[in-house]
């Protein structure tokens, strides 16, 4: 299937320097990993979203390029390199993202803590951002990271139910929604944003779709990204359909409309690349973050 002209983007300008910081700490990134589309103007910013735990996931979801082997240990200086190549970017907003890695008794839960307190100690100021997997619905180790105080909690639902059997299959809708409640629940008064997004052109109905984002605004949810299924390698699922920019703006006035704080809606938005847009806009961020 043709690229639409509205999808092509330059992905190779002015990588070097951000990614030379990041082989100096030994850390990766999703935007590398996930081959965003988007790596070229997220690193020419520089901003980029940490992938931690390692390299390998236990899971093996249709969509995603990751690495799908057995996983090696944990590192337990991660948290701290992260934070030294955050204060080097000198980042404003940062986001910690991670392979699944449901052969550790807590799904990563206290990696993900650590990581968060490394960074408040050497960023006081910069705001935090998660986007975790699902814990196999554990609330105790969810509880782990939202004690830990990032400032957006985000656990993407992906794609429809009716899909996850091809999508996610280790994965499960309704435990999704579970942990975006339980998010929400956990953090009325502790000021925490409860953000999730989901990608379109897997042959979904649009019906389909804006019966997911109601479903996500009733666990709580209020910050939101709808973005285009690019196939990242021939191993991945195929594209259904290349949604035209016109829907995605319908389906961001429906989600204004059921209530969201934030949309992000287009066909090269992802979960991670709008980050810091979204808490400036809300007022977290001042006006000369990155």
């Amino acid at each position: 299937m043709k690229l639409p002209l509205w999808l092509k983007t330059n992905t190779f300008k002015d990588l070097s320097p951000t990614k030379q910081l990041l082989r100096k700490y030994g850390l990766t990134t999703v935007c590398e990993e996930a081959r965003c589309p988007n790596k070229g103007h997220c690193f020419s910013r520089p901003t980029a979203a940490f992938m931690i735990l390692g390299h390998d996931c236990t899971r093996a979801c249709g969509f995603c390029s990751v690495n799908h082997h057995v996983p090696a240990p944990i590192s337990m200086d991660e948290p701290q390199r992260v934070a030294e190549a955050a204060k080097e970017l000198n980042l404003r907003h940062v986001v910690i993202t991670s392979v699944t890695r449901d052969d550790l008794p807590d799904g990563g839960a206290q990696q993900f803590a650590r990581t968060i307190s490394a960074i408040k100690n050497l960023l006081p100021e910069a705001a935090i951002e998660v986007l975790t997997p699902d814990f196999k619905g554990n609330i105790v180790d969810l509880h782990i990271v939202l004690a830990a105080m990032p400032d957006v909690f985000n656990h993407n639902i992906e794609t429809i139910p009716s899909l996850y059997n091809i999508v996610r299959p280790q994965a499960d809708y309704k435990r999704s929604l579970d942990v975006l409640r339980e998010a929400h629940d956990y953090s009325i008064d502790k000021k925490l944003r409860v953000k999730s997004g989901l990608m379109v052109g897997f042959g979904e109905r649009f019906d389909q779709v804006v019966s997911v984002i109601n479903d996500l605004r009733q666990t709580g949810c209020e910050l939101l990204t709808i973005g285009q299924y690019m196939r990242p390698s021939k191993k991945n699922l195929p594209v259904v359909e290349y949604i035209v920019p016109e829907v995605f703006e319908q389906y961001k006035k429906i989600a204004y409309d059921a209530g969201f704080s934030f949309v992000a809606s287009g066909p090269l938005v992802r979960s991670s690349m709008n980050a810091d847009e979204m808490l400036r806009k809300l007022g977290k961020l001042g006006a000369d973050t990155i």
